[in-house]
């Protein structure tokens, strides 16, 4: 099985993860024309009960499962890595079915009294396959980050991105004749079908790492005795076998992280059931909300999560690095790994920000064919940044044992989110900002919040100088690209002239980043592509 560096581990999963989320807008873009806005948001309704359920379940095993086979694996001990495969299967399998079961049982009392609107129904019943699928899917990802190698959890992404694109659009476009309800149901069936693709692409991998293991024992594991692969060791009787003990070990670690995401996916599920009840207090029409839900959750949270695929992978990678150098008592190398997640976070989310805020309406028109909609955006762009530093602070308070925190600072967050919507979404003259106003507020309290948290337990001092030269790179760069999108006419094509004021403004941007020395030249050095380029 094949390990990568932090940086290289970091750098597939980004990669992946750009793949993911370029692949990932192709349907964005495609089934707002399809379904329509009232049709997105039928589809963002059911999903956040979905990520309730899914959270329940998974919440905390994959980063309990990467974490522990990190340790199992730097102390030469394979028997383990298997136990606490097999458990966390065991278990998250069993609760999956059960889970499935419930919610396809309960699924009209559910859309009728506790979803906003009862035609969520039909999209309901198709997530509801997808629970044990996603929670199988999730324990083998963990597995294979547990033990540093990325490229199954990337091809596994990138698969299911591939076959969700085609069946969403597939069997949205197939089921809308029959009502913008079914066209919605046939979009999650699609998100389904992804599921399983991707399902499948990562037990591909684990079979084919079996078979090497089989093959080529692991070095630690060359003095034990013959055994069936996969068993453990005859010193251990144990070790590779499911076991209540293990178990105690992953739920340990996962019930406070659980408890952490599941706040913030019933966060999110309440932040659907309260804003639609909150512009219906203000006049807006079920069927309008409906549409503004969407296009809020549909197509302007996705923009500002685009430079998400890289704090998604800095936070994957961050887990099982952390726990390596937390269990060698190494806190430089806690330290420079989180300054890394930072500074890496906040040089690529920087400029996203910048040109969402000053190019929205060509931005939304280019993408969505959608200009009311870039008043959202171009509210929300600024506070981008504290977005971006949440996932690499969150992932550290979580490897280094410390989810209680992190649980407590994501309440707070939701509370206040969840009081702001109320009070300001139901105001005739805010309507939906008034949720946009309290999904901002979520945003910087939950990351200052988590901030604290690491300087305090680890005594590590955020580089706020770094955030002043991002901030300072922004305005410089969203000034040259409103010069240059606005005064500078090299094209007659309003799409070409956005591309070019982003990718000119882009270039200065990284010059500048250069210039105050943002872009660490030791970390290019490490990756595979660039090395010659760096020596």
């Amino acid at each position: 099985m094949n390990k990568q560096t932090f940086i290289q581990g970091t750098m597939i999963l980004l990669v992946a993860g750009i793949v993911n989320r370029i692949l990932g807008f192709i349907p964005r873009i495609l089934l707002p024309r399809i379904i329509g806005a009232e049709g997105v948001g039928l589809y963002q309704l059911g999903y956040p009960f979905f990520l309730v359920l899914v959270t329940i379940i998974t919440g905390g095993i994959p980063l309990a499962v990467a974490k522990l086979i990190a340790e199992a694996e730097s102390s030469g001990q394979p028997g383990r890595s298997a136990a606490i495969l097999r458990t966390s299967l065991v278990f998250t399998a069993g609760a999956g079915l059960i889970f499935t079961i419930a919610s396809l049982v309960g699924a009209p009392w559910i859309s009728r009294y506790v979803l906003p609107d009862s035609r969520v129904y039909h999209t309901f019943l198709a997530m509801s396959p997808m629970i044990v699928i996603v929670a199988v899917s999730s324990v083998f990802r963990g597995y294979f980050q547990g033990k540093q190698n990325m490229i199954p959890s990337a091809s596994s992404s990138i698969m299911e991105t591939i076959g969700r694109i085609i069946c969403v659009l597939w069997f949205s476009y197939l089921m809308l004749p029959m009502g913008v309800a079914y066209g919605a149901a046939g979009a999650m069936l699609g998100v389904a079908a992804g599921e399983v693709v991707g399902m499948a692409v990562i037990l591909w991998h684990y079979w084919r790492a079996r078979r090497k293991e089989i093959k080529a024992p692991p070095a630690g594991a060359a003095a034990a005795p013959a055994m069936d692969p996969g068993k453990g060791s005859s010193l251990n009787p144990d070790a590779g076998r499911w076991s209540f003990s293990t178990l105690k070990r992953i739920l340990r670690i996962a019930v406070p992280v659980t408890g952490g995401r599941l706040v913030g996916s019933l966060s999110y599920l309440l932040e659907s059931i309260t804003t639609a009840q909150s512009l219906a207090i203000a006049g807006i029409t079920t069927a309008i909300a409906t549409a503004q839900y969407g296009s809020l959750q549909g197509m302007v949270i996705p923009l500002l999560l685009l430079p998400g695929a890289l704090t998604s992978s800095l936070a994957v990678s961050l887990v099982p690095s952390l726990a390596e150098a937390q269990a060698r008592g190494d806190m430089r190398t806690i330290h420079l790994r989180l300054h890394q997640s930072l500074r890496l976070a906040l040089v690529t989310g920087g400029p996203f920000a910048a040109l969402m805020y000053v190019l929205a309406e060509p931005l939304c028109l280019l993408i969505y064919n959608n200009a009311d909609i870039a008043g959202m955006l171009k509210i929300m762009a600024p506070f981008a940044l504290f977005l971006y530093a949440q996932s690499p602070l969150q992932a550290a308070l979580q490897a280094l044992d410390k989810p209680g925190r992190a649980l407590l600072n994501t309440l707070i967050g939701a509370i206040i989110k969840i009081s702001l919507i109320l009070y300001l979404a139901s105001n005739p003259s805010l309507g939906i900002y008034g949720a946009i106003i309290a999904i901002i507020a979520n945003f910087a309290v939950v990351t200052l919040l988590h901030g604290y948290s690491v300087s305090r337990e680890l005594r590590y001092r955020i580089p706020y100088l770094d955030v002043i030269k991002v901030i300072c790179g922004m305005i410089i760069m969203a000034a040259a690209a409103t010069y240059i999108y606005h005064e500078l006419p090299i094209s007659p094509l309003p799409e070409v002239q956005l591309v070019l004021a982003a990718f000119i403004s882009g270039l200065l941007y990284l010059v500048l980043a250069g210039a105050m020395g943002l872009i660490d030249l030791q970390d290019l050095r490490r990756l595979p592509l660039l090395r010659r380029w760096f020596r």
